[in-house]
């Protein structure tokens, strides 16, 4: 993939499991991005309104580390707390990790329309950013 002006995010085909894709100007909107379309890749929120707000910290580690951290905190949430984020902000720990703000409702506020995620995938996953921003692909174990 490409990364592209702005910020964005999709889901693209892939045999048996969902694969995303996510870009943005900077490491911490790929992420944010990243986690949008996590969340899209099952759900309608159309109409969902956050219940509570919700921090996480994921340690200072290299970046294809914080990508994974963050997109399975929203995994773990989801099927321990029942938890999906609606928004994302995510900011640089100044010590080489991120901090991550999420806007959250809980799963029955919104239309399942995708089989959930069980796991981030380690296989194919890319996270970078070059002259032009930053990109990630990543597949979700279903």
């Amino acid at each position: 993939m490409e990364p592209r002006d702005g910020r964005g995010h999709r889901c693209v085909p892939h045999t048996a499991d969902v694969r995303i894709e996510a870009w943005a100007p900077d490491r911490e909107g790929c992420v944010a991005e990243a986690v949008a379309a996590l969340v899209e890749s099952f759900t309608d929120a159309a109409g969902a309104r956050p219940a509570a707000e919700r921090e996480f910290h994921a340690p200072a580690a290299g970046d294809e580390d914080l990508l994974v951290g963050v997109l399975d905190e929203v995994i773990f949430r989801l099927e321990t707390a029942d938890e999906l984020p609606l928004s994302t902000e995510v900011a640089d720990d100044g010590a080489g990790g991120l901090l991550v703000r999420w806007r959250t409702t809980a799963s029955g506020e919104v239309e399942l329309t995708g089989a959930v995620p069980k796991a981030v995938s380690l296989h194919e996953l890319r996270f970078g950013g070059d002259g032009t921003g930053w990109s990630c692909a990543v597949t979700l174990d279903v």
